[in-house]
């Protein structure tokens, strides 16, 4: 079922699309918002509580506020995946400072050995203009292509899954993901 365009949201931002689906109780646009945005979600949640089983329960605790708090949502302020990576952050944050989260404890000699793997400030803002600019160049393939490339590789499905989805020979499929990432690679290089 095709989700309505709003005039609130480029055309680019389809978590954002989505999302003010979902606001209206579009349960078919939340379950496709899941789909393409929880592996990424995942991703954020993992890098902050280390343990799967305890991240796998805060995405999912992220995906319930989404269901409620759709309505909150606002492009003009942000994207839609930029949103919902903030809630699944804060989400987790929220989760190891309320002591839920299994901490491992180090010796205190130990300590100037750790280094802290999140990204610094200047380290996440790159990070989200790099994400900014794919979703540019993304937006510049033909919505099939970029279909395609967005679930291959944020789904992490195969060739041949994406041949039977859409119902396209292998080879052709494939030949349209080789030229996709020619053209995304050419256009972030820009």
């Amino acid at each position: 079922m095709p989700v309505p365009r709003f005039a609130d949201t480029s055309d680019h931002d389809e978590p954002g699309q989505l999302l003010l689906a979902t606001a209206n109780g579009d349960r078919a646009a939340f379950e496709r918002l899941y789909r393409s945005t929880s592996p990424r979600l995942f991703g954020v949640c993992m890098r902050i509580i280390p343990q799967r089983a305890e991240a796998e329960d805060v995405l999912q605790e992220v995906f319930t506020n989404v269901w409620r708090k759709a309505t909150q949502f606002d492009p003009a302020r942000a994207s839609g995946l930029t949103w919902l990576t903030m809630m699944a952050r804060n989400r987790a944050i929220d989760h190891i400072r309320s002591g839920r989260a299994s901490r491992q404890s180090v010796p205190i000699d130990l300590a100037e050995e750790l280094v802290d793997a999140a990204p610094d400030a200047q380290g996440a803002a790159e990070a989200m203009l790099e994400g900014h600019r794919l979703d540019v160049c993304l937006g510049e393939l033909e919505v099939p292509r970029q279909q395609l490339v967005r679930t291959a590789f944020f789904e992490g499905i195969t060739y041949e899954e994406l041949a039977q989805r859409s119902g396209t020979p292998l080879g052709t499929v494939k030949s349209w993901i080789r030229r996709s990432l020619v053209k995304l690679k050419a256009c972030l290089e820009r």
